[in-house]
């Protein structure tokens, strides 16, 4: 965009979304159109119709039409907000000059005390349990009010331990939010998610907190296609974190590392973080302290068969399966991946007749939770398949 066009107030939501992207329109159409492939979405964004929308009016200064529906749908994909929002002027800010609303704020702070800390973790911990069990798709809205409500608290906590508690709690918010907003197909939100979840993030005493949230991003990266960045995103998380984390967030972040060294080809050195995080777990897989890590043998060997699906070792057939014959039946997003997991596995083996039974399941599971993610990983799957 222009000088004159950044120095002009926003005339819809679209637009100032679109700013805050740093986007021109011509790059915000053709990230629109790449992104409309990779989530299986038929609607398409010229340059042009990106303005138009912008704008909020038609040709000649026209009123603006509604867009077909397919357009509207990618459109909330990508920014996960309705379209009739998207289409309407900003609002401006609630006044911050509000008197009683920020005293109450500040009374309320004060307020928190370890019992209610306590009880507002609970909730989260209640709430994970619904979105590994019945999906992002029933779970997100829930994490977004939660996030409302403690960053709020933490805002206007004015005692340093309270406030350093909320702001660890709210980064966990912010990078639960981030993974469900990842797995819905939504990645630019799941980045502004854990963008803020870093910055909150960096209250506590603990690095625990801004290293599991800045690890969050390298799986943004993974599925934008970038997986050098993600590569160097986390080495750089390892490097910071190695020194001050307890074992088992490093061996969580050495899997992790693991699996975006696979996706970016490099085998021998994927396998390496994997047999570390293996050395790190072992005996040492209860969590006191720091955030929350679904981490133990089993979820470490469905990570590790991932990533040997993805680099093509026939291997990856047996970790999986031991992986999947061991899960927890609550994990269903774990178990869809897994099948997919599966699925590629098979593929490559070209044993196309295993491979559609696992597939066929996963797009069950996929469909229930609502995982785009899923999803698209399933139909590239198909396309391999039908290719041969």
């Amino acid at each position: 965009m222009g000088h004159e066009q950044e120095s002009r107030p926003p005339r819809t939501v679209l637009e100032h979304l679109i700013r805050e992207r740093h986007e021109t329109y011509e790059e915000f159409s053709t990230f629109a159109t790449n992104f409309g492939k990779d989530c299986g979405e038929p609607g398409t964004l010229s340059a042009r119709h990106v303005k138009r929308l912008a704008s909020g009016r038609g040709d000649g200064g026209k009123p603006l039409g509604r867009p077909q529906p397919a357009t509207a749908r990618l459109l909330e994909r990508i920014f996960g907000v309705g379209i009739d929002e998207l289409l309407a002027p900003p609002r401006e800010s609630r006044k911050t000059t509000d008197d009683g609303e920020f005293r109450a704020l500040l009374r309320a702070s004060a307020r928190v005390d370890d019992t209610l800390l306590g009880f507002l973790r609970d909730q989260l911990n209640v709430t994970r349990r619904l979105d590994r069990q019945l999906g992002a798709i029933l779970a997100h809205d829930e994490v977004v009010a939660k996030i409302d409500q403690v960053g709020k608290l933490t805002g206007h906590s004015v005692m340093p331990t309270t406030r350093e508690k909320l702001a660890a709690l709210l980064s966990e918010l912010r990078t639960l939010a981030g993974w469900q907003a990842l797995d819905l197909g939504n990645v630019s939100q799941a980045w502004q998610h854990y963008e803020r979840g870093t910055a909150a993030a960096k209250e506590p005493a603990d690095p625990a907190f801004e290293a599991h949230t800045r690890a969050g991003q390298a799986f943004v990266l993974l599925d934008i296609g970038d997986s050098a960045a993600a590569v160097d995103l986390m080495e750089t998380v390892r490097r910071d974190a190695d020194r001050s984390t307890n074992r088992l967030l490093r061996s969580w972040l050495a899997a992790a590392h693991g699996e975006v060294l696979a996706a970016d080809g490099q085998r021998s050195a994927s396998l390496r973080a994997f047999d570390h995080a293996a050395s790190l777990l072992v005996g040492d897989d209860q969590q006191d302290t720091g955030p929350y890590l679904a981490l133990d043998a089993v979820h470490l060997g469905r990570w590790r068969g991932h990533a040997l699906a993805r680099i093509g070792e026939p291997e990856a057939v047996d970790v999986l399966t031991d992986a999947l014959n061991r899960l927890d039946p609550t994990f269903v997003r774990a178990e869809t991946a897994l099948r997919v997991d599966l699925a590629t596995a098979f593929v490559a083996m070209r044993e196309h007749e295993q491979a559609r039974a696992h597939i066929r399941r996963a797009q069950t599971l996929a469909a229930d939770i609502g995982s785009a993610r899923q999803h698209r990983r399933l139909e590239r799957l198909k396309a391999r398949i039908e290719s041969r």
